[in-house]
């Protein structure tokens, strides 16, 4: 009978911080290469912030440093880099505001009050804010106001008068128009539309 071959005895598991000693300083996880990499400075980090941020849509100058100041950039080196932008037309709240006031009104059929209420939200100047609404006059404002009725009122057939009246001005209202300009522009297509249904009715002669 042949005897048992004696088993080697099992060596322990190696420690975590003896396989950190022996592991390679080269290559490694990504994670371990960033920490390594010294990290931008608050002027950088602004800058990378406003760039990244401008890229996708045009921003304001409030905007900006309401952004920096969430990343706790410093004040000052924020008003270094804002400056800095504006200097070299990166940043310019006029232009902003009007590009806005004609996209807006030309998509939204919004008025001159909601458009600065929407400025005002996004910290352009008081100044500015009344050039650019200025730049859209009464009958524009009036024509759209119009349009945008016509648009809604086939939807409203079927109801009372004042039931009518009320949607549809309530409606202009939503987008900044007066009240009185509301009711009568809706007030002269409920009017044009009741001329519209009699001469459809006139038999021929």
């Amino acid at each position: 009978m042949r005897p048992r071959a004696r088993r080697r005895p099992r060596r322990p598991p190696p420690r975590p911080d003896a396989v950190a000693r022996r592991s390679p300083e080269r290559g490694g996880s990504s994670e371990s290469r960033a920490s390594r990499e010294p990290p931008l400075d608050p002027e950088e980090q602004a800058r990378a912030l406003c760039l990244r941020l401008l890229t996708g849509t045009p921003r304001t100058r409030r905007q900006l440093a309401d952004a920096m100041r969430k990343r706790e950039i410093p004040d000052e080196v924020a008003e270094q880099v804002l400056e800095r932008f504006q200097d070299v037309g990166l940043i310019d709240d006029r232009a902003f505001a009007n590009s806005w006031v004609e996209s807006r009104h030309r998509g939204r059929g919004l008025a001159r009050r909601a458009l600065a209420q929407e400025l005002r939200h996004r910290g352009v100047d008081a100044e500015l804010v009344n050039e650019a609404v200025g730049l859209l006059d009464h009958d524009q404002e009036a024509q759209t106001a119009r349009e945008l009725v016509r648009r809604r009122l086939p939807g409203t057939r079927g109801l009372d008068r004042d039931k009518r009246i009320r949607r549809l001005a309530g409606m202009l209202a939503r987008k900044g128009y007066s009240e009185g300009l509301a009711l009568r522009v809706v007030r002269e297509a409920l009017a044009a539309e009741g001329v519209e249904e009699e001469l459809e009715e006139e038999p021929w002669e």
